[in-house]
């Protein structure tokens, strides 16, 4: 018999795989248009919609278009982050290089976060179970997962070939693996399989570690929310924490170490450091600390405008109101994933929309965990639900309702109406620069490395570089320049001494208001009738020549 006030059984998996087949389809929408622009108009505003698809795997474009991925003095930022270049190097050996299939590859792993959120949230529910009982049936991680698979904020970022995304993935399989950790004590190892069982998640969580870091290095400030999923399967004791954690935390250094030592320090410590000094420009200072942090949490609305508030006031719910809920340790690793990359944001002073991809998820995964116990029961009764507990389940509820179909409705927006005016500009600068036979090909632009990953072209950078600008320039000779709307003045005078700086085409392209002209320079001598020296081969470390699984071909910068 139906218990007053709760959802009879049967009702529950049929409305769990109904907001799961609503995911799919809205996961499987992710993966159409995938050239299209990042949609115009949108309230993100952000520079990486330019330039980061192609700089962060610009080693594994230029290993299949040049022969290897090391060009000295440029923008090499693989030495430091190289765990999404060699993702997309090993898929680019089967599908070759472009931009779908770098950014099909980043659709996969968004749907790979949707899945692990779903079972770690499932493993913490069914861990809350009171013993003795059977799990209770629940539609939060159900509910998690629409949320984020209707996002307009979520399908703009993952749907771009950046490192957001990866680094999201691969804390969620660290939170997920911490969950499956046991301390020694715990189980008596009777049997090889027991032994298996205890070292496994130690050891994932070991290579895990790593891989974030070096995806990306602000991963170190998620790590707090791993070691406390540890803390709580060690039962909250030193001891037991410690031999969970310190065999992770040793493999883990391990691996690092080695990498550093063996490749970065002897080969390409200059780009290493760069990569640092280059992001450098910003930061918090006690002046501007009270403004940096207001502006940190205001622009969490970049998130959703109804989202972000639940979130908060989740927050504020678990804190306040229902402090039981700490009390399943997967709440309090959200809110230290959360606070940690806040704690980051505000530091860095660098707001763009595309960090807040990765606070995103722990705050979308807090809404359906805490409210969700507005309408499920603890124990088995007969009692009904308050009325203040019914108003407030049904508020939720409502307040859930619109924020899906309000979402939904903006994603499918985005679905039905994609723009290609990037990928449009980029194809007529590769029939301009192919047509003409007495120029190099190498095309010097801040955007260079989209280029090259949608046209095929080879490329530098006119703004990040171990070499300056100048001293690039006189080295490899570009025979192409591209620019945002107008020239700088300081790549004018980098060009001035050796170019003759002529415009040949401009493209609309985008809607940023700074940069929605790409404009096409053909670098002609300075003085006419000489011609730029050809560029030799550049030296690469034997030690190297094999990274990718091949021997480097000379750079081909002149026909």
């Amino acid at each position: 018999m139906k218990r007053p006030g709760s959802i009879s059984f049967p009702i529950l998996p049929v409305l769990e795989a109904s907001l799961l087949l609503a995911s799919a389809i809205f996961f499987i929408l992710h993966a159409f248009h995938l050239s299209a622009d990042f949609p115009n108009h949108s309230p993100w505003m952000d520079w990486a919609k330019y330039t980061d698809e192609g700089w962060y795997g610009d080693a594994a474009i230029r290993h299949f278009q040049r022969g290897h991925w090391y060009v000295p003095g440029d923008f090499n930022p693989a030495a430091a982050l190289p765990v999404w270049p060699l993702l997309e190097a090993a898929l680019f050996r089967f599908t070759g290089v472009s931009l779908t299939a770098a950014r099909a590859l980043t659709v996969a792993i968004f749907g790979l976060i949707l899945a692990t959120a779903y079972l770690l949230l499932r493993r913490w529910h069914h861990r809350a179970t009171p013993a003795g009982q059977s799990p209770r049936r629940d539609l939060a991680p159900a509910i998690a997962v629409l949320l984020l698979a209707v996002s307009p904020f979520c399908y703009v970022f993952t749907r771009m070939a950046i490192l957001e995304p990866l680094l999201i993935l691969l804390t969620l399989l660290a939170l997920l693996a911490a969950s499956y950790a046991t301390p020694a004590q715990a189980i008596e190892p009777i049997s090889l399989r027991d032994r298996l069982h205890q070292a496994l998640p130690v050891l994932s969580l070991g290579l895990l570690l790593p891989l974030m870091v070096l995806t990306k290095t602000t991963a170190i400030f998620l790590l707090p929310s791993i070691a406390w999923i540890l803390w709580a399967r060690a039962g909250y004791r030193l001891r037991p924490f410690l031999r969970l954690a310190l065999p992770a935390a040793a493999l883990a250094a391990i691996t690092w170490t080695a990498y550093y030592a063996l490749l970065i320090r002897p080969h390409f410590l200059n780009d290493y450091h760069y990569l640092f000094s280059a992001n450098g420009y910003t930061g918090i200072t006690p002046a501007t600390a009270l403004s940096v942090l207001g502006d940190t949490i205001a622009d969490g609305l970049w998130i959703g405008n109804i989202l972000y508030p639940l979130a908060l006031l989740a927050i504020f719910s678990a804190f306040l109101l229902r402090p039981r809920l700490l009390r399943n340790p997967l709440l309090p690793a959200l809110l230290l994933w959360a606070a940690g990359y806040t704690a980051f944001l505000a530091y860095h002073n660098n707001l763009q929309p595309r960090y807040y991809l990765v606070l995103a998820v722990p705050l979308t995964l807090l809404i359906p965990v805490v409210f969700s116990t507005l309408w499920t029961r603890s124990q088995p009764t007969s009692e009904p639900l308050s009325p203040l507990r019914r108003l407030a389940t049904a508020s939720i509820v409502a307040v859930l309702a619109v924020l899906i179909v309000t979402d939904a409705r903006q994603t499918l927006h985005y679905v039905r109406t994609p723009d290609y005016t990037y990928t449009s500009a980029a194809a007529q600068i590769r029939k301009i620069v192919s047509a003409d036979h007495t120029h190099n090909p190498l095309i010097l632009s801040i955007s260079g490395s989209d280029l090259s990953l949608m046209t095929g072209l080879p490329s530098i950078c006119d703004d990040f570089g171990t070499m300056d600008l100048a001293v690039r320039v006189q080295a490899y000779h570009p025979g192409w320049y591209v620019a945002w709307n107008q020239v700088d003045d300081d790549k004018m005078d980098a060009l001035a001494p050796i170019y003759h700086l002529q415009r040949v085409a401009a493209f609309p392209t985008m809607d940023d208001p700074e940069r929605n002209l790409l404009i096409l320079y053909r670098l002609d001598p300075a003085i006419p009738g000489t011609h730029p020296r050809r560029h030799r081969k550049p030296v690469i470390p034997r030690l190297l020549q094999t990274t990718f699984g091949q021997q480097p071909s000379p750079i081909q910068l002149e026909h």
